[in-house]
């Protein structure tokens, strides 16, 4: 019964509330030696050309990435994120659409198209994950690429008989990822925000997906694999990498 509950509540990026807090609660990931090979890795692959990063958020990626290269798209179905990235230095370099990864278009002469930190995963359907994979080859040139940063569903680490197993565990924040549903891959990340005696949560559901099944995913939108690493960073990716870098092309 847990699934259906989970998965009709609405992605809390869409609260104001959780929009307003999303840079301080995901802190470290803004930090300069996160976010600067991300951005170089993704200023190699573009050559220049436009960029478009779907579930831009709040810029953490963007705002970087568009002092480097002339035309960077962000696209998200968060009206609530973008006001909050629209609050920041620099934001009028880039140009911002409310729409669904799925199916809203920006251009269709990007170099690069990309999602980073698990946000494939926000996609709550394999078909979900289907159609963005088919926007972003429909964004894409002859030669572009779709680049996408995710963690590898980590169920081997599950003792026998268990369904969670934690994340995180620090003095601000504990986390803890519960496979509900290993048929449609749904997993629910419990997040619980400390702060000073208050105790913020969150329990947003996902869908996770496997390498290959994406690999599959861009199979179907007609771009093939060129690379797949473990990390911005380019270290090379294999069986116990926590999480995957992968870039496909479209010919």
């Amino acid at each position: 019964m847990a699934v259906p509950d989970y998965l009709s509540k609405p992605d809390p990026h869409l609260s104001p509330e959780i929009a307003a807090v999303y840079d301080a609660a995901h802190a470290s990931r803004f930090a300069a030696e996160e976010v600067e090979p991300a951005v170089d890795f993704l200023v190699e692959l573009a050559e220049g050309g436009p960029a478009v990063e779907f579930a831009v958020g709040t810029g953490r990626l963007a705002l970087p990435l568009s002092k480097r290269l002339d035309t960077v798209h962000g696209l998200d179905f968060s009206a609530a994120m973008l006001d909050e990235l629209r609050k920041k230095e620099g934001v009028d370099r880039l140009s911002l659409t409310v729409g669904d990864m799925t199916s809203t278009r920006v251009c269709d002469d990007a170099s690069l198209v990309f999602l980073a930190f698990n946000t494939i995963t926000n996609l709550r359907t394999q078909q979900q994950q289907v159609e963005c994979f088919a926007n972003a080859a429909d964004h894409l040139k002859s030669g572009g690429r779709f680049v996408i940063e995710v963690g590898v569903p980590k169920l081997q680490g599950l003792p026998a008989g268990e369904s969670i197993r934690p994340f995180d565990v620090s003095p601000n924040h504990l986390g803890f990822d519960e496979y509900i549903d290993r048929v449609n891959q749904i997993s629910i990340s419990h997040h619980y925000f400390v702060d000073g005696d208050q105790v913020r949560t969150s329990s947003p559901s996902f869908r996770y997906a496997w390498p290959s099944e994406l690999d599959l995913m861009a199979q179907l939108a007609g771009m093939t694999l060129e690379n797949r690493y473990a990390n911005w960073q380019k270290d090379g990716f294999t069986g116990d990498s926590p999480t995957h870098v992968s870039v496909w092309l479209k010919p």
